[in-house]
């Protein structure tokens, strides 16, 4: 899966104020990745806000990607719940003509065991067409995929990669070591992108390349080519407005930031509310500092 080492932007979905698919600016954040650098979509994970959007409008906006893609690049559609009889009828149900890859999320809220977590993902490899990428982030779901369960599950000839978002770099280093060749390793924290391209990472599925696809499109360069210090210095750039991206929940701050942009608007659907005037401020004053800096 070639296709998908290097970066990964988690689409967010824009809306218009009354909760409508604003098309017009998801046209206009598709070019602005694309253009920037970015190596590939991935539409409706957790960042596009899937869980709010009906069947339907989650194959309209998958619908709209692929036929509003700039430079033709890969696509990786979200399909996950806690119900695996649900991912598996979601599965039958989806169209995945042009659909190069399914991310799918832990199992949440149900906290299985690791057994669970392993029977969950051969159930859904099995079924899906096309290869299943893993979306480990346990301060979400509730439940961590241990480095063990892990390799086990990378053994499935479907199951290609790993969205690490545990921030445990100890387990990540185990994947990263015992996982087969062929096997990806991507991050799934935009502030470890770097720490996981050293140890062994071939990308990351990003928030912030919604707004920086640039900043990831260099990190990608530099730390395939070994410059870690140059890759690090473009990771630094990060370190202010990362955290306020998620200081009231995702995708509210990205959202605001984009807005801050010109790209799309900062409506969210419920129970995601809009960012709060601290908080506006905070992103405009960071996002204006970014553009002094360059």
């Amino acid at each position: 899966m070639k296709k998908l080492i290097g970066t990964g932007v988690a689409l967010v979905t824009p809306f218009e104020k009354d909760g409508a698919i604003d098309y017009k600016s998801l046209k206009k954040l598709l070019r602005h990745t694309a253009n920037g650098g970015v190596d590939y979509f991935v539409v409706l994970g957790t960042t596009g806000e899937s869980a709010t959007l009906s069947r339907d409008e989650k194959a309209d906006v998958l619908r709209f990607v692929l036929d509003n893609n700039p430079r033709k690049l890969p696509v990786v559609f979200g399909i996950g719940s806690n119900d695996t009889r649900h991912v598996l009828e979601e599965i039958h149900a989806t169209d995945f003509t042009g659909v190069d890859a399914v991310l799918s999320v832990c199992p949440y809220y149900n906290k299985p065991s690791q057994e669970g977590v392993v029977m969950h993902f051969t159930a859904v490899a099995d079924a899906c067409p096309v290869p299943i990428i893993i979306y480990n982030i346990p301060g979400r779901t509730g439940t961590n995929i241990t480095a063990e369960t892990m390799l086990r599950l990378a053994e499935h000839p479907n199951i290609v990669a790993v969205k690490e978002a545990s921030g445990n770099l100890e387990q990540c280093m185990k994947i990263a070591q015992g996982k087969p060749k062929d096997f990806l390793l991507l991050s799934g924290d935009d502030l470890m992108t770097v720490p996981l391209y050293s140890i062994g990472a071939r990308g990351v599925i990003s928030v912030l390349a919604n707004a920086f696809p640039g900043i990831f499109a260099r990190m990608k360069k530099y730390a395939l080519e070994g410059q870690f210090e140059k890759a690090s210095r473009e990771q630094f750039r990060l370190l202010e407005i990362n955290p306020l991206m998620y200081a009231e929940g995702n995708p509210t701050g990205v959202k605001q930031l984009l807005a801050e942009m010109g790209i799309c608007g900062p409506h969210t659907r419920l129970p995601m509310a809009p960012a709060s005037e601290e908080l506006r401020k905070k992103i405009a004053d960071a996002y204006a500092k970014s553009k002094r800096k360059g």
